[in-house]
């Protein structure tokens, strides 16, 4: 059984009014910096069999942190980065309705199959995470680790969990929070944790143990 700590990125800069951020290349905060050096005590503990992170330096910076008492290092994967969101990118949300009206709500209608300008789908991005995910669990059997983002991680939840796309945002992922999923030959993926915020080693240890479940393990 390979069991899987999918992690969000730490904090990011926003600027006021907000702006549409995929996979343009922003660093962490120093909060963000803090929240993801939280969890490397806990995770410091745990023999991990590998890890891999978005090569987004967020990411990449964020797996660095978490992984600082661990002897592994994560290995970037091109496949975890973050919706591309095409000619979105950088635009605040009066400005995309100015210069492509009507985009903002056929997407709102169909986020599964409608893409930015230029961009992905959230059906393609779960796709393509997806495949990275299936190679993660064949490479590594134990305890692994992937650092990667929102979008990508709720897309990926939603196919655990057997949700539709457009249920993609009723699942939380705050920054640098964590979700446990249990992988093993012959049944479905099982989530046991959903969005935890960084905790100590004890916690950590004892939301691994065979018993415990947090999120219930029968399919919605």
């Amino acid at each position: 059984m390979t069991t899987l700590l999918l992690m969000r990125h730490g904090e990011i800069p926003q600027r006021e009014p907000r702006r549409f951020v995929g996979q343009t290349d922003l660093p962490l905060t120093e909060h963000g910096r803090r929240q993801a050096a939280r969890w490397a005590e806990a995770v410091g503990g745990q023999p991990l069999a590998g890890a891999w992170c978005s090569d987004l330096s967020r990411c990449v910076d964020t797996a660095r942190l978490v992984l600082a008492r661990n002897a592994v290092s994560a290995r970037p994967l091109r496949a975890l980065r973050e919706v591309d969101l095409g000619q979105w990118e950088g635009l605040t949300e009066e400005e995309l309705r100015q210069r492509f009206p009507g985009e903002h709500e056929r997407r709102g209608a169909d986020l599964a199959n409608v893409a930015p300008a230029g961009g992905e789908s959230f059906a393609q991005v779960q796709d393509r995470a997806w495949r990275a995910l299936q190679d993660i669990v064949a490479d590594a059997k134990g305890l692994v680790l992937a650092v990667a983002h929102a979008g990508v991680n709720r897309a990926l939840l939603c196919r655990i969990l057997g949700l539709p796309l457009d249920r993609l945002f009723s699942l939380g992922q705050d920054y640098c929070a964590m979700n446990i999923i249990d992988f093993a030959a012959g049944r479905p993926p099982q989530l046991r944790a959903l969005n935890l915020p960084p905790m100590g080693p004890g916690q950590l240890r004892d939301l691994l143990a065979p018993d415990i479940t947090i999120w219930p393990k029968t399919r919605p």
